[in-house]
């Protein structure tokens, strides 16, 4: 990589340690640092929400399906649109005053509200370790893309460089250092990938016409993929929009319910078909310059289908671009890591540890913020699969949070044993299926099971308790 490319990253990578520095010393509470004083407005939100689900993960995750299976991959982020208009006109309504007058701070304390405090309790340990494992994809995500583009740089190393730039400046900054700097990174992002990223891509190449000869016709059409593959997908990420942890602190965040609204409607059309379709061309179009050359073919032995969109880059972009393109995807990845390590951190302070009226309660954050982080780290050094890891943490939290929300949400007077045991049962079949090994008809994935039993569990038990 030329020394051009190395300044422009360091440049922006700079700039975003100084916006955490900035926000460590306008922070003056538990209040500033996880819900940013409740002001925000629904273009930072909205550019926040869906920066901070798409992120790095599901950028390189992305490019690995388009690789694998082409354009069809795009549906994994229709299901985000459904998630974010579904939180919009469902959950916000319904959360938002109930949030803003109590001062909550975390979802757990959302069902605390409704359930109690051993709901909340088992709550916050499931969205807490969910959310470490998400973490951690991130920090895979950035690692494979740094090594996939700069030559010498294992896996592990470049994991350990992006991680302690994650956890350093989220630490010290809190939920304003975040949503800002996911405004600046969405911005980058999108540009990048626009005007450098897919224009090089093409040129390179040979333009549309290669593409459409290379390929088979199937990869560039939207049913090159199985039905159950979607509905996994539709398990595991749509009812995330009802649990995250992150989302939550958003809507907290928000200086008004309306503002909330807008800023998941404007982040569900960012997602699709905006995301979806640039991230699986880009995957798609590394496939292509494999297969023409434009990747060196001793550089494409062995090689993955989430780190082949990071190689072609590294191979078409001159000089300047590569390193803007690069600070793009170095965006995407910090603006989900630092999301979620703020999550898992405000879980464990106030969910499970219940620190919350503490004089050092902003100083015991940022160090649980700094721990978690190191954790993350770690788990991110022995997992192979961005994409992999990303729905496995997603798929635990849905299993065993989405009951408690539909039960609050059509129950006026929800039963806490009902979301305590619905909890459990669905955490333990998406546990016994997933960690067993069990194979499913039709190629379905532990989350249908574990979400199903999950919800027939709160509907039960509920029942009892009326008739009781």
């Amino acid at each position: 990589m030329h020394p051009i490319d190395f300044t422009i990253i360091f440049i922006y990578i700079a700039a975003m340690l100084m916006v955490g520095l900035w926000f460590h010393r306008k922070n003056q509470s538990s209040e500033d640092y996880y819900v940013g004083g409740r002001k925000m407005t629904r273009w930072h939100l909205g550019l926040s929400v869906v920066a901070t689900d798409v992120g790095g993960g599901f950028s390189i995750g992305l490019g690995g399906l388009g690789f694998a299976m082409g354009l069809s991959g795009s549906w994994i982020l229709f299901t985000g649109l459904i998630g974010a208009w579904l939180t919009a006109a469902v959950l916000i309504p319904r959360v938002y005053k109930i949030a803003f007058t109590s001062k909550f701070q975390t979802f757990p304390e959302m069902l605390s509200h409704h359930y109690g405090k051993r709901v909340a309790f088992w709550a916050g340990i499931i969205s807490a370790v969910g959310y470490l494992g998400f973490t951690s994809s991130q920090i895979l995500a950035g690692a494979k893309l740094t090594s996939g583009t700069i030559d010498g740089l294992s896996v592990n190393n470049a994991a350990l460089i992006m991680g302690i730039i994650a956890v350093v400046y989220t630490a010290l900054g809190g939920i304003k250092a975040v949503i800002y700097t996911d405004t600046i990174q969405w911005t980058i992002l999108l540009s990048g990938l626009i005007f450098v990223g897919v224009p090089f891509a093409i040129y390179n190449v040979g333009g549309l016409d290669v593409l459409r000869e290379s390929v088979d016709k199937e990869m560039l059409s939207l049913t090159n993929i199985k039905g159950s593959v979607i509905v996994n997908w539709a398990f595991s990420i749509i009812p995330i929009w009802f649990i995250g942890m992150t989302l939550y602190q958003r809507i907290y965040a928000a200086s008004s319910r309306k503002e909330a609204q807008k800023a998941w409607f404007v982040a569900g059309l960012f997602e699709y078909p905006v995301m979806a379709f640039l991230g699986v061309f880009l995957g798609l179009m590394a496939k292509v310059s494999i297969d023409h050359g434009v990747v060196p073919a001793e550089a494409a032995v062995g090689i993955d289908s989430e780190t082949a969109m990071p190689m072609m880059l590294k191979y078409i972009l001159p000089t300047g671009a590569l390193g803007i393109i690069l600070a793009a995807y170095f965006s995407a990845i910090l603006s989900t890591a630092d999301s979620c390590l703020m999550a898992s951190s405000g879980n464990f302070v106030r969910d499970i540890f219940k620190i919350k009226k503490s004089e050092n309660t902003l100083k015991v954050s940022q160090i649980m913020t700094f721990v978690l982080g190191a954790l993350a780290l770690v788990l991110a050094l022995f997992m192979p699969s961005v994409l992999d890891l990303m729905l496995l943490s997603y798929s635990f939290m849905v299993s065993g949070l989405l009951a408690p929300v539909i039960g609050f949400i059509f129950f006026k007077n929800p039963k806490p044993m009902a979301g305590l045991l619905s909890m459990a049962s669905g955490a333990a079949v998406f546990a016994i299926f997933h960690f067993l090994k069990i194979e499913l008809p039709y190629g379905f994935d532990p989350v249908v099971p574990g979400v199903i039993a999950s919800i027939i569990t709160l509907f039960i038990v509920q029942k009892l308790g009326k008739s009781s």
